[in-house]
């Protein structure tokens, strides 16, 4: 059975190396926070005291972590990634960066013998703990094939877009995607509202049609029962975005919709939320219009 470390023990990271576990892996789990690491311990992980003391003696090394420039800083340095993974063995990136970054981490791993996949996720948190994350690869067959065990482990789809940044660029569409729906979701609840119908009820009016998805399924009811605890934050999706705006304009593409999110996010930001939920963003639109997205339905 496959040796791995797994750098990232956030929302997403935790649930992640305890379907490994279940999986009958060998885990060695670092983070930054010592409680993080020694919950993992309690799980059944062995507990990782630095990047490189993780990546020791590794078949696989997986990041989860909140950006480029954290990935970046646990792979180069004396005390990083590369400088305890053995030759061969497969460093996979599932953190949410740019196609460049992702490019740049090859580049990194390919110097020191190893490979590299970027293999970004979507399904948040339930998807997490669930197993069923959708993981998006960007990197070559052969390497996917030699850790697909691992990836079975943490996702129920599992798809190779192309090479090295194809997973990072196919992570972003998907945030493009779900964030949009989610103001989309807000602007149509904010209606509802203000015209004086129960938003449960119209969600649950229209979750059968065609404007049903998993995005109005797990968001509509946190915004009208006021949950925003993060599963999705804020503050990464904002990252995301800022990625699929500097992307687009290295492309020269105008992207309006998601530029106008941006926009919304910021202020978001700017206000005090950026730790909440995604599902938050109907803040946004409850600040403008003078109404609270609310059930009357105890």
């Amino acid at each position: 059975m496959k040796k791995i470390g797994f750098i990232g023990l956030g929302i997403m990271g935790k649930p992640m190396v305890k379907n490994l576990l279940k999986a009958g892996f060998e885990v060695t789990a670092y983070d930054i926070l010592p409680a993080a690491v020694q919950e993992m311990a309690e799980a059944g992980a062995i507990a990782g005291t630095s990047p490189k003391q993780a990546a020791q003696g590794k078949d696989v090394v997986i990041t989860m972590v909140p950006s480029g420039p954290i990935v970046r800083s646990l792979l180069e340095g004396e005390d990083g990634v590369l400088a305890g993974i053995p030759e061969g063995a497969v460093i996979v990136d599932m953190s949410s960066v740019t196609a460049i970054e992702s490019q740049e981490f090859a580049k990194l791993a390919e110097s020191k013998g190893c490979h590299f996949l970027d293999a970004p996720v979507s399904g948040g948190e339930p998807g997490a703990v669930a197993g069923t994350l959708a993981i998006m690869i960007g990197g070559k067959q052969e390497v996917v094939d030699k850790v697909h065990d691992v990836f079975e482990a943490m996702g129920s789809s599992i798809t190779l877009i192309g090479p090295n940044g194809s997973g990072s660029i196919a992570k972003l569409a998907n945030q493009v995607i779900v964030n949009l729906n989610i103001a989309a979701v807000s602007e149509a609840l904010i209606l509802a509202t203000k015209a004086g119908a129960d938003p449960k009820k119209v969600y649950e009016a229209i979750r059968g049609g065609l404007a049903g998805s998993a995005v109005l399924d797990a968001k509509a009811p946190m915004m009208y029962s006021r949950n925003f605890k993060p599963g999705g934050p804020i503050r990464i999706n904002l990252k995301d975005i800022n990625n699929v705006m500097a992307t687009a304009n290295g492309l020269d593409l105008p992207l309006i919709l998601t530029s106008s999110l941006q926009q919304i996010m910021n202020s978001l930001k700017s206000t005090g939320h950026l730790m909440d939920d995604h599902s938050g963003i109907v803040q946004f639109y409850e600040n403008i219009s003078g109404v609270i997205v609310k059930t009357n339905e105890e």
